[in-house]
């Protein structure tokens, strides 16, 4: 009898154990298995939450299918205390094996939202977004400038949140003094700036920055990235250029920043600037004259005067040979390039055109009637603007 009973024992335990190799085989395909998602999903992990909490939430949102082979797999894997806080975004048909391996990594948060504060030449805004994981798009939430409006309550809330990246995008030709002050209005940021970094020694681009990140660690980054810019472009430049230092470079390429916002000139603005200073001709350039008159505080906010343009100030062109002694602004990456390698064309003169763009000449002739097209244009929309 008792032979029998341990022999019916044995052969439970047997099953038992086949069951279970089953059922851990069933599990494990499930884990490893094609998840249920139709559509890429954001998944937020909040600072202090846990693997049940975050397993929780991605079974009520149908990301998986089962939290609890989720939390086992989480645990075979040694993954279950590795959480790391952010906005993660997961694929359409990610397995919870994919899930798990996102969410423990770590890193850059990948979705949710981020927040960009936003230095231009002539205003500072914020600008709050959200990724939409179905078309990987950012749509705006919140955009205001902090100097004036109200902050507003998905700013305040968001701030905050673990996920939320954040980022500082310099436009090109802001002056140095504008991304200080721009820095200034970063509620994020820590410390303060302890000298005015030099004017065009700053890169525009886009930092991503970190809560508690201190002002001056992002203007040093800043820097390096316009030092390496500026070497690299100087290796490229042209045989023959009017230009003895890389920081002659950096500040013709500033002028011709601030002198044409039309990314297909800027060869063109080059050449006029470098047949000038090739003949010992003045540059005669008005953003020279406004850098003087503001020395890169702020907007100038109306036409230059005719004394303006006659002052002796070290940046006025009209008055001194060659080039500034420093940059008027930080130039762009194709603005150092167009320095670098101008178009090689025969003007010396250009104006505005009413396109937006400008109008080239070779001779003074010719310039002539480009400067009296553009004054036409100019009186028909005073007369315009007044009504009349």
């Amino acid at each position: 009898m008792w032979r029998h009973i341990a022999s019916n024992a044995v052969t439970m335990l047997i099953v038992l154990l086949f069951m279970m190799g089953g059922v851990i085989l069933w599990g494990k395909g499930k884990y490893d298995s094609a998840g249920p998602l139709a559509e890429a999903y954001c998944v937020e992990v909040a600072s202090g939450s846990n693997m049940r909490r975050v397993s929780e939430r991605l079974e009520a949102d149908g990301a998986i299918t089962s939290g609890a082979i989720f939390r086992m797999g989480a645990e075979y894997s040694e993954k279950a205390n590795q959480l790391k806080a952010g906005s993660y975004l997961v694929p359409s048909s990610a397995s919870m094996a994919q899930i798990i391996d996102t969410i423990t990594r770590g890193g850059a948060s990948t979705c949710g939202t981020e927040v960009v504060y936003r230095i231009g030449v002539s205003r500072i805004n914020v600008q709050l977004r959200e990724l939409d994981p179905a078309t990987n798009q950012f749509l705006e939430k919140a955009d205001f400038n902090p100097a004036e409006d109200q902050e507003p309550e998905i700013y305040t809330d968001r701030k905050t949140s673990a996920g939320t990246r954040f980022r500082v995008a310099l436009a090109e030709g802001v002056t140095s003094w504008q991304v200080v002050e721009g820095l200034k209005g970063m509620d994020v940021l820590e410390g303060s700036v302890d000298t005015l970094p030099p004017e065009g020694s700053l890169a525009p681009d886009s930092y991503e920055v970190r809560p508690g990140d201190e002002r001056n660690d992002v203007v040093a980054r800043m820097q390096a990235a316009q030092e390496r810019r500026v070497a690299q472009v100087w290796e490229t430049r042209m045989d023959g250029l009017p230009l003895e230092t890389p920081e002659e470079l950096l500040t013709l390429a500033s002028i011709i920043e601030k002198e044409t916002g039309v990314a297909d000139e800027r060869g063109q603005v080059a050449s006029v600037f470098v047949n000038r200073l090739n003949r010992g001709m003045r540059l005669q350039t008005d953003p020279t004259v406004i850098y003087g008159v503001t020395e890169g505080r702020g907007v100038l906010g109306r036409g230059l005067r005719r004394s303006e343009l006659r002052a002796a100030t070290p940046w006025n062109t009209y008055v001194i040979q060659g080039l500034p002694p420093t940059p008027i602004a930080n130039p762009g990456l194709a603005s150092l390039e167009a320095a670098a390698q101008p178009l090689e064309t025969p003007y010396v003169f250009f104006v505005a055109d009413g396109t937006g763009g400008h109008a080239f000449a070779e001779t003074l002739a010719e310039h002539n009637r480009n400067v009296a097209a553009w004054r036409r244009i100019e009186a028909e929309r005073a007369s315009q603007s007044s009504g009349n």
